[in-house]
C-alpha cells in the first residue's frame, strides 16, 4: 500500500482504520494545517463527521528551518524538542523569538482559513486530530494539548503513516492513536507519498469551504 499516491489516498486508508467512529453525532475531525487538512477531509467524509482546522506551526531551527525545535498550536500551546535544543545549543532568547513569530502566524491563519465561519465546539465531543504523518511528533503533541483545553470527551490522533517510536510517544498523551502504517526505516513523512506537494493557504481554505458546504447540504 505504501507509498500512498497522495494525501487524499492516505486519508481514505486512514478512514478505513477509523470506522468505529463513523455515523456518530459526537465526533468531529480536525485537520492539522496545512498538510493534514486534505487528509482530514477524506476522513471526515468517510465518517460523515464535521471538519474543522487545528492550526499548528513548526518551530524551525534558525540554521535549518526544516528541523523542528518544537511546535505551537492555537491558544498558545507550545511543545519543545528539548533534545534538539540541547544538541544545537539554542539560546532561550532565540527560541522565544521564534515562538513569538510563529504565534503571529497561527493567529493570522486562524482568521484566514475559516472565512468568518465559527470554530466547531469540541466540548464533550470525540475529537479526531488528523495529520499527513508523524515524524518528530511535535505538531501532533501540540495539537493534542491544545485540544485538551476545550473539554473534549476523547482525543484521538490519526495519521496514514508514522514512525513507531513517535506513535508510542503520542499515545502517552492522546486517548487513542490510529496509525495506518508504521514502516521500518522511517525518516521523513514525504518518503511515503508519491506526490507530496506543499499545501497552500488557498487549498486549506477551499477544502474547509467544501466541507462546510457538504455539511449544509446534509
Amino acid at each position: 500500500m505504501l507509498p500512498y499516491r497522495d494525501r487524499a489516498e492516505g486519508g481514505q486508508v486512514l478512514a478505513a482504520h477509523l470506522r468505529e467512529y463513523a455515523d456518530r453525532h459526537d465526533v468531529i475531525v480536525l485537520g492539522l494545517a496545512r498538510g493534514g487538512v486534505p487528509v482530514a477531509y477524506e476522513v471526515a467524509r468517510a465518517l460523515d463527521a464535521p471538519l474543522d482546522v487545528c492550526v499548528v506551526c513548526k518551530l524551525g531551527a534558525p540554521s535549518a528551518p526544516e528541523l523542528a525545535l518544537g511546535a505551537i498550536a492555537s491558544g498558545g500551546v507550545c511543545v519543545l524538542n528539548e533534545d534538539a535544543l540541547r544538541r544545537l545549543h539554542i539560546a532561550d532568547a532565540t527560541i522565544n523569538a521564534i515562538t513569538e513569530r510563529e504565534q503571529r502566524v497561527v493567529e493570522r491563519r486562524e482568521r484566514l482559513y475559516r472565512g468568518g465561519r465559527p470554530a466547531l465546539d469540541p466540548r464533550d465531543q470525540i475529537v479526531i486530530l488528523v495529520d499527513d504523518g508523524l515524524a518528530t511528533g511535535s505538531t501532533m503533541l501540540a495539537a493534542v494539548r491544545a485540544g485538551r483545553r476545550h473539554g473534549p470527551a476523547r482525543v484521538v490522533a490519526g495519521v496514514p503513516v508514522g514512525a513507531a517510536s513517535t506513535c508510542a510517544e503520542v499515545a502517552r498523551e492522546a486517548d487513542d492513536i490510529v496509525c495506518a502504517a508504521t514502516p521500518p526505516g522511517f525518516c521523513a513523512v514525504s518518503q511515503w507519498y508519491q506526490e507530496f506537494f506543499q499545501v497552500s493557504d488557498t487549498e486549506v481554505r477551499l477544502v474547509l469551504a467544501r466541507a462546510a458546504h457538504r455539511a449544509i447540504r446534509a
